[in-house]
Order: C-alpha cells, then structure tokens, then sequence
C-alpha cells in the first residue's frame, strides 16, 4: 500500500509542477512575444480578456465577470483600460438602448486572432503523436480540471 501512495504523490507532485511549468512558460512566451510585435502596450493578462471577450462577442460586462468568474468592478476596470488602448469597444443593445454589450475593434480582432492561433499551435503539438483514446482521456482530464475550477471559483 506504501508503495502505490509514492506511486500517487510522484505522480501528484509530476502533474503538479507541469501545470505550473506550462502556465508560467506560456505566460512568459506571449509577453515576450507581445513585445516584439505590434502590441506592444498590452500584458497578456489583458490578452486573454480580449480574447474572452472575442469568442463571446457581445455579451454584457456582467456575463464576461460571470464567465470569467471575475466581478464587474474589476472587469469594468480591466475594461476600461483596454478600451483606451483600442482594443475593445462598448456597443448599445439594439433592441434595448439601456444594455451595453462588449465587442472588440478592428485592433482586438487583430489580436484575437493572432493569439487564438498561437492556442492552437500549442493545442497541434501538444496532441501530437497521441492516438484517438489518448486523447479521449486528455479530454476528460481538462473536464474534470474545468469542473475542479468552477467548483472553488463558486465559493
């Protein structure tokens, strides 16, 4: 029984550090990516609110702080910087003029599509080599990580 806990905390503390090692190197590859390119005056952090706000495309301030799990203070904040910089524009509801929704410039389309090509890239060779149930199980793997995340993020 010994035996399989070390089995466990190895295999724990190997998932562990990965998961740390892959966000803190992504982070680090697309600031310094940003940096060479045309946008320089953004964090990657405000990256990926962009492109939150670009897979859902006029949504309300109020569903992105839900979907990001996040409060409308801090998302209005976030918001407004972005919007300064050109990236994102707020835009009346047509059918209701009291309802703003979040839509993105032709600036944050840019970058919106730049980024979610870098993601895929990653996502092609991450799955590289893997046959159909390897990546059945990668699947179920980030469900169950999602399902985890929405879990605390609740609390």
């Amino acid at each position: 029984m010994s035996l399989q806990s070390d089995e466990i905390k190895k295999d724990f503390n190997f998932i562990n550090d990965s998961l740390i090692n892959v966000y803190d190197s992504i982070m680090r590859i697309e600031e310094s990516e940003l940096r060479k390119s045309r946008f320089k005056d953004i964090t990657a952090k405000e990256v990926h609110l962009v492109h939150t706000i670009g897979l859902h495309d006029r949504k309300t301030t109020s569903q992105v702080a839900r979907i990001l799990k996040l409060s409308k203070g801090t998302l209005t904040a976030n918001l407004n910087t972005l919007e300064r910089k050109g990236y994102v524009m707020r835009i009346a509801n047509q059918e209701d003029r009291r309802i703003i929704n979040l839509g993105l410039t032709s600036k944050g389309r840019l970058l919106y599509r730049a980024h979610d090509a870098f993601h895929r890239l990653l996502v092609e060779r991450f799955l590289k080599g893997f046959d159909d149930d390897d990546i059945r199980l990668i699947k179920q793997a980030m469900i169950n990580l999602e399902d985890f995340i929405d879990e605390v993020s609740a609390k």
